[in-house]
């Protein structure tokens, strides 16, 4: 194949209709008419002498050529557009730039929040948007809608198609209030069970301390269900009990009235990670906003 004829924006829309799956959307993402991609898409047809996306009643399919495709196209990309940046030109002291991260309240709380104190005076041009963990948020990070992802591991089963690294782990601990009439120092697994509980969420999506209580089989009186960081204060005054995490229950334990317990059962503890495409791996802003991450989680790590 020549390559003086071929039009490197066919592999441009060619990562566009893979990511969305759908010309109307593809055509969106690239800023341009549904006619000019669907013109485009028989050029790629073309191109590749394969149909690479064909009609499956209302959604549009790959091609094995197409599915085979995606990765070396991709890696094509970043290899250009690191030519055509000239290299390393992120300046946190300059920069303006704004990055979109993926992560439920409990997270935004405890680990995001020394990057955001941070910012006015490590990259003051620096502003984050930061959304909450919805059904579709591996959609979004595919889809490279996000710049990154901090999700608990053992919530996200797909973290391995992606660059991702480990930054913490945290234990449960049980919640109540702190002048709670019939739990002392220790509350025992009947308590646990026989007492009104509030369920945590992220969401739509079922926490991972949930699923764990369903898989032990340990039974629960749900009153009421809440996001992580709304959780512990709504025990106060209550007779509830609920599961924490520990980085924030530690955290929030005297304005929210409440005490923190040991667990009267045996959970396995979170792992939280951050996950990011192939195309944002090298590049010189992402990597500087994941190494600030790194430094925070470490520096959390020796906090007592």
């Amino acid at each position: 194949m020549d390559l003086r004829r071929v039009d490197l924006n066919l592999l441009v829309a060619f990562d566009a209709l893979m990511a969305e799956r759908s010309v109307t959307q593809a055509a969106e993402r690239l800023s341009i008419g549904q006619s000019a991609m669907s013109s485009t898409l028989g050029r790629l047809r073309k191109l590749f002498n394969d149909p690479i996306l064909t009609r499956d009643g209302r959604h549009l399919v790959a091609s094995p050529l197409a599915e085979s495709l995606v990765v070396p196209v991709k890696d094509v990309l970043i290899g250009v557009e690191s030519v055509l940046s000239g290299g390393p030109r992120f300046d946190p002291a300059t920069a303006e730039r704004t990055f979109m991260i993926i992560a439920n309240d409990y997270l935004s709380m405890t680990f995001l929040q020394p990057l955001i104190a941070s910012l006015p005076y490590e990259a003051p041009g620096v502003r984050l948007t930061i959304v909450p963990t919805g059904e579709d948020f591996a959609e979004l990070l595919r889809r490279d809608r996000a710049d990154l992802l901090v999700i608990p591991r053992e919530a996200f089963p797909e973290h391995s198609y992606f660059p991702h690294q480990v930054l913490f782990r945290d234990r449960y601990l049980v919640a109540v209030d702190k002048d709670h009439p019939e739990v002392g120092d220790e509350i025992t697994m009947e308590q646990f069970s026989e007492l009104p509980y509030l369920a945590t969420s992220s969401g739509h999506l079922r926490s991972v301390s949930e699923m764990q209580l369903d898989f032990l089989g340990i039974p629960r009186r749900t009153e009421i269900t809440a996001g992580f960081g709304m959780a512990p204060f709504l025990l106060a005054g209550t007779r509830m009990v609920t599961l924490v995490h520990e980085r924030l229950g530690r955290r929030v334990a005297d304005s929210a009235g409440i005490r923190l317990l040991e667990l009267p059962m045996v959970l396995q503890p979170i792992t939280e990670i951050m996950a990011w495409t192939r195309r944002t791996d090298r590049e010189p802003g992402h990597r500087w906003l994941r190494n600030r991450l790194l430094e925070i989680a470490q520096e959390s790590q020796t906090e007592p």
